[in-house]
Formats: C-alpha cells, structure tokens, sequence
C-alpha cells in the first residue's frame, strides 16, 4: 500500500511527520503493508522547480494508493502564469477527486456545552462558483472593463448526480437522511438543476428520506439545532463556507478531517481542513489532528472500497486513539489548553493505535 506525502507550506511539513508517526503504528498494528515516498510542492517546489506543483507530481500521484496533502499558502502564492497554482485545487479538478467528504462531530470532553452533532458534509469540488475549476481553459472569473467583473458558475448534470449519489450510499451506512442545500429562491435556474439532480438520484435511495433547506437558513440550524443533521450535500461554494462552520461548531477545523475521493477511479486523497498557519510555523505546537484524522479517513475508505477489513479497523483504531488522547488534559496541543508540541501529540496518538 503506497502513501505519497505531499507535506506542503507552513505547518505541513510538522503535522505531515505526525500524521505519518500515526500511519506506521497502524502499520505495525494491523500489518498493512505502509510505504511512503514524498514530494516537494508549495513554496519548497516554487524555489527549486520554479512552479508551486509540477505536471509530474500531478502524474506520479496517479500511481499510488493514497495522497497525504499537506496545507498550502496559495493565497500567498504567484499568479498562476508565474508558477502559483494551488495545488489542492488542482489535485481536486485534475485527478477528479470530486467528493469532498467532511465530517463533523462534538466531543462532549472537550466541550461540554457545545450541541450534539454528528453530520458528515458532501462538497462537490470539480466545478461550481471557483473560476479556477469550471472553464476548459482561462478562467470563470474576468474584467470586460476597470469598472465590471464578471464571474460565472458551471453545474453539470454529471457532477451534480455523482456527488448526489455519493451523499446516498453514505447515507444509506449512517441515519438515512439526506439534507441539500441551495438558494432556489434567487438562483432558480442553477440551484433549482441541482435539486432536480438531487432528487433524481434520490429515487434510486427510496429508504432514505429527502429534505432541502436554504443556504442561509441552514447556517443558523447548524448553530441552532446540529443534532438534526445526517449527511448533508451541496454544491462547492456552499457547502465550503458550511462545512467550516459544521466543524467550527463541533470544536474547531483543527479537529476535523477531510478526505478528497473518486470511488470510479479509486483515488483518494486525505487532506486537513484547516490552512498552513505560518504564524506558528517551525514552532512545533500545531495541532495534527485534522490531518490524522484525515489520514483515518483514506485508511477506512480503501479499506471499503477494495474490500480489506485490516484498513477499515485501522482507520476506527486512529478515530478512536484521537478520541483516547483527547480526553486527556495534558496530553493537547496549545490550542487546545494544553503542553504538548505537535510531534509529542503524534507519538501519544501513535501509542494508543498500538494500544487499541
């Protein structure tokens, strides 16, 4: 089973050694067969390659079981004709990882007031409002002049069905409701295609059961009334900005993983939530979890896609090592109150997937 480590800017080189401490003691617990090769993209692939990620890291990543992708500053980065392309994006669009999967849940030890929840997001993420994914070439954003922008959304039939489907079958392994979002009532002809496509998919899943909510008013249920919620699916934009309030509300995007999948193709890639935080770069006291727990994530979703049950326990073992560690004051990250440094919450969460 071949990992290729994408490490990224900032934090991710820190939280990357973690998340692979993690890897290799689930590794030695369940013999699966590990092995790690690694690949400069970022600001590191910039100074040596000139472009923030090369067509051949692109190509390579094609022939390895699972990507581990690192946060990156691409907001910091060159324009894209100056070598500046961010690379999740492009990850995303060029090896069609459509299903961006983010789930989000409370811990009741880390927060004992917070509301009980236990969704899981479906963000399509090959098109949408994000000029940079819905033309052949050029962009989906431009100026005709000084004074007017124009940026255009693409929905296609094909994607919009896909990640409906998707949000179906997790459904049908969870509580067998399906939430889409939208804002029908001012995008009529784009949100009203993507709930026809939703509800098309729908009739194939006749024990799951259909409901649609508005974008804006679904933000305040999630703050209002989370518990409500089993798999919610939505388009890029929204559901984007709601799968960062879904993990803001259940403890923080630093405790929230996140997986980028193809289950066609079977291509997955495990990817944090949260940014490359350069502020606290190098200063080993960021807070690996998102990217452990996203790592967990592409474990359990081979393991179910190609039938290996040693995957699938692996990726509960390190879901429930993070949970172990957690609970246990002394042994968080400084964001969570607590004295230990990123490598030392690895070895701690590694430990207790042996100990599982």
């Amino acid at each position: 089973m071949r990992i290729i480590v994408l490490p990224g800017d900032g934090i991710g080189p820190e939280i990357s050694q973690a998340t692979v401490a993690v890897l290799e003691a689930a590794d030695r617990a369940f013999g699966l067969g590990l092995s790690y090769d690694y690949e400069e993209i970022g600001f590191a692939s910039l100074e040596k390659h000139g472009t923030t990620l090369r067509d051949e890291t692109l190509e390579r990543a094609k022939a390895y079981d699972g990507i581990l992708l690192g946060p990156v500053s691409h907001m910091d980065y060159p324009p894209r004709d100056k070598g500046g392309p961010n690379p999740s994006a492009a990850f995303r669009v060029k090896l069609d990882l459509y299903a961006n999967v983010r789930p989000a849940r409370s811990r009741p030890f880390l927060n004992a007031s917070a509301k009980e929840m236990d969704l899981v997001i479906m963000r399509e993420a090959t098109e949408g409002f994000y000029p940079d994914r819905n033309m052949f070439k050029g962009s989906g954003e431009f100026m005709p002049t000084p004074d007017v922008v124009i940026a255009m959304r693409k929905l296609t039939a094909h994607a919009c069905e896909r990640i409906a489907r998707a949000a179906f079958v997790l459904a049908m392994k969870r509580r067998r409701k399906v939430t889409a979002i939208h804002k029908a009532n001012n995008f009529i002809l784009s949100d009203g295609f993507f709930l026809d496509k939703v509800h098309k998919v729908g009739a194939e899943f006749p024990e799951v059961t259909i409901e649609e909510v508005i974008v804006d008013a679904m933000a305040a249920h999630l703050v209002r009334h989370p518990q409500r919620y089993d798999v919610i699916v939505a388009t890029n934009f929204h559901a984007d900005i709601l799968s960062d309030l879904a993990s803001e509300l259940s403890g923080g995007l630093g405790l929230a993983g996140s997986i980028n999948a193809n289950a066609e193709t079977g291509r997955v890639c495990a990817q944090a939530q949260h940014g490359s935080a350069p502020d606290i770069q190098g200063q080993n006291k960021a807070n690996p979890t998102s990217l452990i727990l996203s790592a967990a994530m592409m474990l359990s979703w081979l393991g179910e896609q190609r039938r290996i049950p040693a995957l699938e326990a692996a990726g509960a073992a390190i879901d429930r090592a993070v949970d172990a560690v957690l609970a246990d004051p002394n042994a968080r990250t400084p964001d969570l109150g607590g004295p230990l440094g990123t490598d030392a919450f690895g070895e701690r969460v590694a430990k207790a997937v042996v100990r599982s």
